[in-house]
């Protein structure tokens, strides 16, 4: 059997982007993949609405929460490191390939605004998976 390949998606607070990221990479990988989540500057929580959106698709957020990239950093080096709106302050990881996905941050959007962020998150992440 294969090995799993590793995918660290990173945003800045870890509470949304890169939190569903990591979700839909769990369900859309199952165990072809092992996924993380990081942020840059995280926020310590994961978004209310990122916990709404993504219980709407049957997954429960609860169970992750926000850390920051030193948390990760033992499960490198990566098969793929996705960011995410972090620019510059995205901090290197060991990885064999770099992607950064132009995905607004929802933080401030309203319901549906979300959901269409959720929805191109989760078609960006089966491309990724099938592309691995």
């Amino acid at each position: 059997m294969e090995p799993k390949k590793k995918i660290l998606f990173v945003c800045i607070e870890n509470s949304n982007r890169s939190q569903m990221s990591q979700a839909f990479a769990k369900i859309h990988g199952k165990d072809k993949v092992e996924a993380y989540s990081a942020g840059s500057k995280p926020s310590g929580k994961i978004n209310p609405k990122a916990i709404a959106a993504m219980k709407e698709l049957g997954y429960d957020l609860t169970q992750h929460h926000s850390k920051n990239l030193e948390e990760v950093k033992e499960f490198a080096p990566f098969d793929a490191v996705v960011t995410m709106g972090c620019g510059d302050a995205c901090p290197w990881m060991p990885a064999k390939k770099f992607i950064d996905w132009q995905i607004p941050d929802p933080k401030e959007m309203n319901e549906d605004d979300f959901r269409k962020v959720r929805n191109l998150i989760e078609s960006q992440v089966k491309d990724l998976v099938n592309q691995l």
